[in-house]
């Protein structure tokens, strides 16, 4: 039997000793997790995927997906990531967010993944002294710092949430 998102995403951090949680209940969304970890909506880190399109001389097309980390309690701004990507931004499908990070929608993690994904990260997580993320599905979650999410996701911050 293949390993569980969890399982997969343990072995990929376990050089990090990460204290990771397991919820009796589903966390498939921010307000799932907040509520369910006892923090404000606004600590939970949401790991979307989207897709930066760029134009070649040729006239071709270059499509890379991109890992936008943003707080619970905003959302990705499609006109901010224009501006921080220098590219048309689409909405990732589910196959695409599986392929990019190796994990279904709903229990994406912001680390962990079995390549790099070019990661950006909202700036107001400075709110929060501790945030709390995705590990691998839907049940698990784990605390960090913004520093910590910054040097792990090797991401960049930007504004990229309203």
């Amino acid at each position: 039997m293949a390993p569980s998102g969890v399982e997969r995403f343990r072995a990929a951090t376990e050089h990090l000793a990460l204290d990771i949680h397991r919820m009796p209940d589903s966390t498939h969304t921010a307000a799932d997790a907040a509520a369910a970890l006892g923090v404000d909506v606004g600590a939970i880190v949401k790991s979307l995927v989207f897709v930066a399109v760029r134009e070649c001389a040729d006239g071709g097309e270059v499509r890379e997906p991109v890992l936008v980390l943003v707080p619970g309690d905003r959302r990705a701004d499609l006109e901010l990531l224009t501006q921080a990507l220098d590219a048309r931004i689409e909405k990732a499908d589910a196959r695409t967010v599986k392929q990019a990070t190796g994990f279904s929608i709903g229990g994406v993690p912001p680390i962990g993944h079995p390549q790099p994904v070019p990661t950006l990260i909202d700036a107001s997580f400075d709110r929060f002294s501790v945030l709390w993320a995705a590990a691998g599905s839907a049940y698990d979650n784990f605390p960090l710092t913004l520093p910590e999410l910054i040097e792990w996701s090797g991401g960049r911050v930007a504004t990229v949430a309203s």
